[in-house]
């Protein structure tokens, strides 16, 4: 599997677009996890609302465990307290729901935030990639195939630009036709040079 182009030039434009992808990945995903991070800090307020909510259940159940010891009026006396650490239970649940929904809107943040830029770079550069690397395997099959030179001749006549073509002799399809050895190379040659393919040494 063929990676990066025979050209230099070409080369070294595919390894600088593949540098700048990969860096563009790399900050889109630190800036997803940046994002999800300051959003799970608002997950603090939940965390107080649960410890206050707790602390002021233990004191209320702790002041009806002491008024239900009085004679008398000890029962009667501590409802209210009981009631209270009761109601305190809500808090303490409204403070743990808190933090979790702040877990997943940090998730959901994150993916976005990082998610997005990622798919554009994949869609954009991972594809043109991948289109080189199977038309390079294509051209190299062809190259090693019976017949490669007049094969590529052949995909070099009916994918270039004409003016590409004329470039080898004025009429390449007749000294195609009539197997001009010299002209179904330079034609080869045009269609390797075309896909990034470089030929045998």
């Amino acid at each position: 599997m063929q990676l990066y182009s025979a050209s230099t030039a070409v080369r070294a434009r595919q390894i600088t677009s593949d540098v700048v992808a990969l860096a563009f990945l790399v900050a889109a995903v630190v800036a997803g996890l940046a994002a999800a991070a300051f959003v799970r800090t608002f997950a603090e307020l939940g965390r107080r609302v649960e410890d206050a909510g707790l602390g002021f259940q233990q004191s209320m159940g702790d002041a009806a465990e002491s008024i239900a010891g009085l004679p008398l009026v000890g029962e009667a006396a501590g409802r209210p307290f009981i009631g209270a650490s009761d109601a305190a239970s809500t808090l303490v649940a409204a403070g743990r729901d808190q933090q979790e929904a702040v877990g997943t809107a940090s998730l959901v943040v994150g993916l976005v935030v990082a998610g997005l830029p990622v798919v554009v770079i994949l869609l954009t550069w991972l594809r043109r990639r991948i289109v080189f690397v199977r038309r390079a395997s294509s051209v190299s099959a062809l190259l090693r195939s019976p017949g490669g030179d007049d094969l590529l001749a052949l995909r070099a006549l009916s994918t270039l630009d004409a003016r590409e073509l004329a470039a080898v002799t004025p009429n390449p399809v007749a000294a195609w036709r009539a197997g001009d050895v010299d002209t179904v190379r330079r034609l080869a040659d045009l269609a390797l040079r075309d896909a990034g393919v470089g030929r045998a040494r």
